[in-house]
């Protein structure tokens, strides 16, 4: 299985947030910001394995400022790791000035996904090869996240982590 790198899976979405998409104070919706997210990081994620991909887990979401009504935003994705089965995909969100065009990066999560055959059982994916620094940070982490995840579910003993070992030691 050939390799891919994560420009491969990049995958963008622009959004314009409109009332049925907002709370009572006029901001969007968190859930409405995370099914957006999930939407764009499966299509990233089906780009890299060009199989049926399934939602794994939602790693990890940063709600960092408020997104107002009839912002326009815009949902990059892209695979950061892929390892057996899985793939982490990082999602970031940028809301765009209306007057200036300048795009600021307002929230970010991390996904997982698992790849699955025609039966629903997990199918290897290709590797990843990250290029850029970001996507090497990604990349470097996404197995310090996956290790530290595997250890709160139980699944693995915490002195096997040798990814995690290293922050501390």
């Amino acid at each position: 299985m050939k390799a891919k790198t994560a420009k491969e899976s990049l995958s963008i979405t622009t959004k314009v947030v409109l009332p049925n998409d907002t709370n009572t104070l006029g901001n969007l919706f968190g859930g409405q910001l995370l099914a957006w997210m999930d939407v764009i990081s499966s299509v990233a994620a089906h780009r890299h394995c060009k199989r049926v991909v399934v939602t794994a887990s939602v790693n990890n979401v940063s709600f960092q400022q408020p997104i107002d009504h009839s912002s326009i935003i815009t949902l990059e994705a892209k695979v950061s790791r892929a390892f057996n089965s899985s793939m982490e995909v990082f999602v970031d969100v940028f809301v765009e000035n209306p007057i200036t065009g300048v795009q600021i990066k307002s929230n970010e999560a991390i996904y997982t996904f698992v790849a699955v055959d025609q039966n629903g059982g997990p199918i290897q994916v290709p590797e990843l090869i990250p290029e850029t620094d970001e996507e090497k940070e990604r990349y470097a982490g996404a197995l310090r996240r996956k290790q530290l995840s595997l250890i709160l579910a139980g699944k693995m003993d915490p002195k096997d982590a040798d990814e995690l070992k290293k922050l501390f030691l």
